[in-house]
């Protein structure tokens, strides 16, 4: 969230930076309501003095036995004055506080301007994409091939953009997870995390999804909770409202979650397989950080994600996020994307992003620097590490073999009980 000062004193690159993110926001009108706030600041203000005045006066007046009735009913006539303007203070606070709830985060100096993802420049390639013999199949027909994936079964129990894993399947993906989850926490110095999977509306706003996005977002019918899309919105809740000592950052968070997406707005895209789906598992890092320290953060985080994908042998690019291309509350972002032979494009596969102190003015989370008695707004940052899905849908893809096999990458063949490879 952008306070309303930042807004009133940067106005030129808030506009420019609102532009090149392809945001139309009225600004001139906000700041119309925001003069308009000064300007009954003030004359409540000038009423309450003169109203604390007078009633001295009046105090006086009574002790020395003077009428003071007259006084007294101009005074009833500033309190009813007065009590209207709060109501009119109240009103425009709201349609303020509304208007900078919507208002996305301001990009960072480096991130480069561009309308969408066409625009995101390759920062670079890693690993050797493979050579097949065979015309790669899609990960939904290897495994349905294998009986370890059944998208019709799920469409009957659940709907549509549902997975079903069976066997050697479901052992994958709770290979992957248990894989990510210890080289984060064993090798990256990631606390681990188990959060819950629903959280309320705060707490969903804390961290940008709420109020803008809340058509993306599974609500409980009867309750004012929300199914989380992501970990980071729990992970990043931990300290809200709370003040961290300078000498206990950065502090690294990561966890294993279910995540849930309606995907509004989405239809047509993606419909087959596990690249898109209403629900999916996911590993998450977050990060607090100082100011000072923040993008050096963002790029240890970045190489975190990447050494999953370095241990399982997988082809990736890196991606710089372009102004028209970043999330909501992102100020930096990168993308990585994981080479899919099927379709013989990269997908992304985790995305990283340095907040700044967006989501934490909005959970007030501050750290007091060592030997100061005043506080700051921490950094908050996200990463997935990975998506556990499209790990799977990317080494069945990978890693097919001419007779419908899979091989199973030598860093989860321990994961997998010494199994080398899934065959049917």
């Amino acid at each position: 969230m952008l306070e309303i000062k930042l807004v009133r004193e940067k106005y030129g690159e808030i506009e420019k930076a609102l532009s090149n993110r392809g945001e139309k926001m009225d600004l001139p009108a906000m700041m119309e309501q925001d003069n308009q706030r000064r300007a009954l600041l003030l004359e409540i203000e000038a009423l309450r003095h003169r109203r604390n005045l007078v009633s001295q006066e009046i105090a006086a007046m009574k002790k020395q036995g003077v009428d003071a009735d007259a006084m007294v009913t101009e005074m009833r006539a500033v309190s009813a004055r007065i009590k209207e303007f709060d109501a009119s203070l109240a009103t425009l606070d709201e349609t303020l506080n509304n208007f900078l709830m919507r208002l996305p985060n301001i990009p960072h100096a480096s991130v480069p301007v561009g309308k969408n993802s066409g625009d995101n420049p390759v920062r670079k390639k890693v690993g050797k994409v493979p050579a097949f013999n065979l015309e790669p199949q899609a990960h939904w027909t290897i495994g349905e091939n294998l009986k370890i994936l059944d998208f019709e079964r799920a469409a009957r129990i659940a709907g549509a953009r549902f997975p079903l894993y069976i066997g050697a399947g479901a052992r994958l993906e709770r290979a992957l997870i248990n894989f990510m989850l210890d080289v984060h926490t064993g090798e990256h110095g990631y606390t681990e995390i188990l959060p819950p999977f629903m959280v309320n509306r705060s707490t969903m706003t804390h961290t940008g999804q709420l109020p803008k996005f809340e058509e993306d977002l599974f609500k409980l019918e009867g309750w004012d909770y929300f199914m989380i899309p992501t970990a980071e919105v729990p992970l990043t809740n931990i300290h809200q409202g709370e003040i961290i000592e300078e000498d206990s950052l950065p502090i690294y968070y990561t966890a294993y979650t279910p995540c849930f997406r309606s995907e509004a707005g989405s239809y047509g895209k993606d419909t087959r397989g596990l690249i898109r789906q209403h629900q999916f598992n996911k590993v998450e890092m977050v990060k607090f950080a100082t100011p000072d320290t923040s993008y050096d953060e963002l790029e240890k985080m970045l190489a975190n994600a990447e050494a999953i994908l370095q241990r399982l042998g997988l082809a990736y690019q890196v991606l710089t996020l372009c102004t028209g291309d970043m999330g909501f509350s992102a100020a930096k972002t990168y993308d990585i994307e994981v080479w899919m032979p099927a379709q013989g494009v990269y997908r992304e596969i985790s995305s990283c992003s340095n907040c700044e102190s967006f989501q934490a003015r909005r959970a007030d989370i501050r750290f007091r620097r060592k030997g100061q008695k005043g506080t700051e707004l921490v950094h908050t940052l996200n990463g997935s590490g990975l998506a556990v899905g499209r790990t799977v849908a990317a080494i069945l893809e990978n890693y097919q073999q001419s007779d419908g096999s899979v091989v199973i990458p030598q860093a989860l063949q321990p994961y997998m009980g010494g199994m080398e490879c899934i065959v049917k």
